[in-house]
């Protein structure tokens, strides 16, 4: 590990002297790239560099221990000792932390789908919960949130709604939202007072580039419609609403939010692009592949990854065992403990299997 460290300290020092060069400073993208690359190199040298301060503060007073004759120096040796090995081994957690290859897609915005599962139109209003839960959250980091398809429902929430959510390492944040969530209450609708259980799927797909999936015309099938909403009434009497079928995978997306067909198709497009790469992803990785099947299924509540229970006003992420009493809180966006936890406990399954 030191040695890496070592390498990457070289390479860091070489880039800030290609900085200073004349010739690099006149060359606008090569200039770009090198202070980006500067920039995520230098929070690791840092911390290389403390803990090799550390290290030799250690030896120091190891020498002290066994070379010097006065007393007190001793003692305030020996006592510095112990700060010092705490220190280095904290260092050392955190120097492998760092250097475990980050997740590429981790700065991308993402396009997240929430679909109502288990429970009829109690799920369809817990649905729109766990939207406005998360642009709420999106709100509180700076981020913007654009609705591109969404199908409500007469009494309130959503059959499904789908939106992207764009800013800065969106998909580092809310990649493990993805799964079914359970909610456990009353229903508005139930007049004898029992709790029931509904569930709702949510889906977390990084937004995908052009150049992170090439898509052919020729693969596409794109079919016009009138849009229609809750009841199934027509909303629009112009064939406005877009369905666009990726042939070879037989991806189907439909989008009808805007009154625009050209703006429905960018938007179709845009969530197509989303679940090609997510597939890409899957077929890469088997990992990713059973992970993202759990994370789409259909709603059914044993394939739940978190429950939302409204009686105790708990939160219980079933994945790490945390349980939170705040459900209100989280509910109104207040999400960092529960995706802080979740981060460290991929941090610490990542470390394990380094070894």
């Amino acid at each position: 590990m030191f040695e890496k460290l070592e390498e990457i300290e070289k390479k860091y020092e070489k880039i800030l002297e290609d900085l200073g060069n004349p010739d690099i400073v006149s060359d606008i993208q090569r200039y770009r790239d090198l202070s980006k690359e500067e920039a995520e190199l230098a929070p690791l040298v840092k911390t290389f560099r403390e803990y090799r301060d550390v290290v030799e503060r250690l030896e120091e007073d190891r020498q002290i221990l066994e070379h010097e004759s006065d007393p007190e120096l001793k003692e305030l040796a020996e006592m510095e000792l112990e700060e010092l090995r705490e220190k280095k081994e904290s260092l050392e957690k955190k120097l492998k932390l760092m250097l475990i290859p980050k997740d590429p897609l981790d700065g991308k915005n993402i396009i997240m789908e929430i679909r109502a599962g288990t429970g009829g139109d109690e799920a369809g209003l817990f649905a729109g919960d766990l939207f406005r839960m998360y642009s709420r959250y999106a709100e509180r980091q700076g981020w913007t949130i654009e609705v591109l398809d969404a199908h409500p429902q007469e009494i309130g929430g959503y059959k499904e709604i789908i939106f992207s959510i764009k800013g800065k390492d969106v998909y580092s944040k809310l990649k493990f939202e993805g799964g079914v969530h359970r909610v456990q209450r009353i229903p508005i609708t139930e007049s004898g007072g029992r709790i029931h259980t509904s569930a709702v799927s949510v889906a977390v797909l990084p937004e995908a580039e052009e150049v992170d999936v090439e898509i052919d015309p020729k693969d596409l099938r794109i079919d016009l419609f009138r849009a229609s909403g809750p009841g199934g009434q027509n909303v629009n009497k112009v064939e406005s609403a877009v369905r666009i079928t990726h042939i070879p995978t037989g991806i189907v997306v439909s989008c009808q939010d805007e009154k625009s067909q050209h703006k429905n198709k960018a938007k179709a497009m845009k969530i197509l692009r989303a679940r090609l790469l997510a597939k890409k992803r899957e077929e890469e990785q088997a990992k990713i592949a059973a992970a993202r099947r759990a994370m789409v299924s259909t709603g059914d509540r044993s394939a739940k990854i978190r429950t939302f229970n409204f009686p105790q006003n708990r939160v219980t992420d079933h994945r790490i065992n945390l349980t939170l009493y705040k459900l209100d809180q989280i509910l109104d966006g207040d999400l960092d403990e529960l995706i802080e936890q979740l981060q460290i406990a991929h941090q610490t399954e990542q470390l394990r299997q380094a070894g």
